[in-house]
């Protein structure tokens, strides 16, 4: 998968010959893509969900760990690769490739929330990949048709009019604006219009839901005026100056806002856009200075082998476990068990006195696995594209 958008389906190319990755990509950008997917990988898939450490867990509602951080981180990204992937404008016949690509990431988190059992009465409509869909197809539309100053001005709209939204509208049947999981304006409105289609551990909310995706695409417009910056005339150091500024003014306007408006990524609310896009801009000023100006590149093959095929290496990384736990397996005590629970008895839990460290384990394991599958793919310049 490319992270640029393309106009067929899912299709799978093997890249000239030259360089790994051919063709006009940024480095930086691959890189700090595959950190991010292999984070997501890891939190998304422990040995035992019963046994995680703090920081691999989300925050329980307001607050923020480090697993907040990687789904904005990704939804960054995606701003920065659309001012690459659609530097030529608005050009006949780009609002149709943005939106069949969006369409295919959308109905791919689809398929993920239906399988196995296709329950179409009350299967799961949100979802990240749904929710990258969205934030996707809307960042492309406002950056071919408006410019830099325009999606600033548009970026400070969204926040604000959230904030107000959330903490001034009175929610229909409370009777008051709150910011509580069941109570609050956007579980309001996820329950009236998607009723029964919602995220099965709260029945009643989404953390995907559709009011906070309207913040969500502020993410994504952060990445986009990265990118822009990333793509202009300006020297080298000065970009890097600027992303760095950029991230430390976001940082102090997400803590100065966090006193009234909670960072939550739940919510995910205008301090937490704040938060989350002012750390990954200084994640990319750094990734940019190390690996496209000072040329520190040896380090990077393992995260591009990641990077440019995230979607794939996603949607894969959520589906096979689920197909190991419908193999049924006979366990130490007779009883059967799914393959994917009874490999980890078998193969980490005797080995480690922690369960905690047996859990890492094997989702550390889960990584170098799909490392293995990704590097072949990257050597033999394979990227399938979404």
């Amino acid at each position: 998968m490319q992270t640029e958008p393309k106009a067929q389906a899912i299709t799978t190319e093997r890249k000239p010959q030259g360089s790994p990755i051919a063709g006009a990509r940024l480095l930086s950008l691959d890189t700090f893509r595959g950190i991010t997917v292999a984070a997501m990988i890891m939190v998304n898939n422990p040995g035992d969900w019963g046994h995680v450490y703090g920081p691999l867990l989300h925050a329980h509602w307001h607050g923020w760990t480090p697993t907040d951080l990687i789904f904005p981180f990704f939804l960054f990204i995606v701003g920065v690769s659309i001012t690459y992937a659609l530097a030529g404008g608005d050009r006949p016949g780009t609002t149709g490739k943005i939106l069949k690509r969006g369409l295919v990431l959308f109905g791919l988190g689809l398929f993920l929330n239906l399988f196995p059992r296709f329950d179409f009465a009350t299967f799961r409509i949100p979802g990240v990949l749904q929710r990258i869909a969205l934030v996707y197809i809307l960042c492309s539309l406002i950056f071919v048709r408006t410019t830099a100053r325009q999606q600033g001005w548009l970026l400070g709209t969204l926040l604000v009019g959230y904030w107000l939204l959330m903490t001034v509208v009175p929610v229909p049947g409370v009777g008051y604006a709150n910011l509580e999981p069941e109570t609050n304006f956007g579980a309001w409105l996820d329950r009236t219009l998607l009723g029964d289609h919602l995220w099965k551990t709260s029945k009643i909310w989404d953390p995907e839901g559709l009011l906070s995706t309207v913040p969500a695409i502020g993410t994504g417009l952060i990445g986009v005026l990265a990118g822009t910056l990333l793509r202009s005339a300006r020297a080298e150091a000065e970009k890097v100056a600027w992303l760095f500024t950029a991230g430390c003014l976001a940082l102090l306007a997400a803590y100065v806002w966090n006193g009234f408006f909670p960072i939550n990524k739940a919510l995910w609310t205008s301090s937490y856009v704040l938060l989350a896009g002012g750390l990954a801009l200084l994640g990319l000023a750094l990734c940019y200075w190390l690996v496209d100006v000072q040329g520190y590149k040896r380090w990077t093959p393992p995260f591009v082998a990641f990077g440019v095929n995230a979607i794939t290496v996603f949607f894969l990384s959520g589906l096979i476990p689920r197909i190991l736990s419908m193999i049924k397996v006979a366990g130490p005590d007779g009883k059967e068990t799914g393959a994917k629970e009874w490999m980890y008895q078998t193969f980490f839990v005797p080995y480690f006195d922690s369960p905690y460290n047996a859990s890492l384990a094997g989702a550390l394991t889960f990584i170098g696995i799909w490392f293995g599958i990704l590097y072949g793919m990257y050597r033999r310049r394979i990227i399938i594209k979404v």
